[in-house]
């Protein structure tokens, strides 16, 4: 995902930046970059598992939902660890989320009422300490994360 200079903040010793194909299965990239980059800054064992899988699901769904499985698409991540805070930004080159993503009701999922949509927007907010759905530019959606160290 090329991004121009304007739109990009210059990278620092704490910021790790990945550039991915639009294919499930990288998301896995991911989660042990975030996982190496949360230990090694004093993240324990239970905030890592919170962070990778909120970071996975962030993953897939742009490239199910933002990118539309489509080939040439990328997902670009960063990554740093500023002030106590891991922050993770996951883009797309999709549209972006329509309002704010509601909770899935597990109740009428089970009973059939429902698609069993929703769960990674409803696992990121519950996992970490912020998420955001951005729309960047004319081309780009963001999901910015947040966890504080300790949290």
């Amino acid at each position: 995902m090329n991004e121009s200079k304007e739109n990009r903040v210059p990278p620092d010793d704490q910021t790790v930046e990945m550039n991915l194909p639009n294919r499930q299965g990288f998301e896995r990239v991911v989660m042990g970059s975030v996982a190496a980059l949360a230990k090694n800054v004093g993240f324990g064992a239970s905030q890592i598992e919170d962070l990778k899988t909120a970071v996975a699901e962030a993953c897939i769904n742009a490239v199910q939902h933002g990118n539309k499985n489509r080939a040439g698409a990328r997902v670009f991540v960063t990554m740093n660890f500023k002030d106590g805070i891991l922050n993770v930004s996951v883009f797309d080159e999709g549209e972006g989320v329509k309002g704010k993503p509601k909770d899935p009701d597990i109740a009428r999922i089970i009973e059939s009422l429902d698609p069993p949509v929703g769960f990674g927007t409803f696992l990121m907010r519950r996992l970490m300490d912020s998420v955001e759905f951005l729309k960047v530019g004319n081309q780009k959606h963001e999901v910015r994360m947040a966890m504080r160290l300790g949290g």
